[in-house]
């Protein structure tokens, strides 16, 4: 699994984001804008997650043009800091994206954002639904 970023140059300067995550950086090379984005999305998920697994790693794939794919050792922790971070940015709380899910239990959604549930690609469109009824889905194959 990977989360698509993009990376350009703009001046003297290499940008570089993962959209999905609201996360952008920029380095004064190609090399040093993957290594800012890789640090900043490390940092990032160590902050809402204290308990991170020592062995927990995020790692960046270049293709061709200005596409990167983003993806991580641990799929299930990087899919739950995708939920908070759209969650965040769409200014929900916990309790609003249960209530659209129609469920009674703040606590069974919460399992998913804290990484303690696992996921279907089936679930994880309906949570993120939830979260953005707007969002288009796309499964990218690499």
């Amino acid at each position: 699994m990977e989360l698509e970023g993009k990376v350009w140059k703009e001046g003297k300067w290499w940008v570089i984001e993962v959209p999905c995550l609201n996360v952008s950086t920029q380095g004064k090379t190609k090399k040093d804008a993957f290594a800012m984005i890789k640090d900043a999305i490390f940092e990032l998920i160590k902050s809402y997650f204290q308990e991170l697994d020592k062995n927990f790693e995020v790692s960046v794939h270049y293709y061709n043009g200005n596409c990167f794919g983003l993806t991580s050792n641990n799929n299930k922790l990087l899919l739950s800091f995708l939920l908070i971070r759209q969650r965040e940015e769409n200014g929900l709380t916990i309790r609003d994206v249960t209530r659209r899910l129609s469920s009674g239990s703040p606590n069974s959604y919460a399992q998913y954002e804290r990484g303690k549930m696992n996921f279907s690609i089936d679930q994880m469109e309906k949570l993120m639904r939830a979260i953005n009824p707007k969002l288009t889905s796309v499964l990218r194959v690499v």
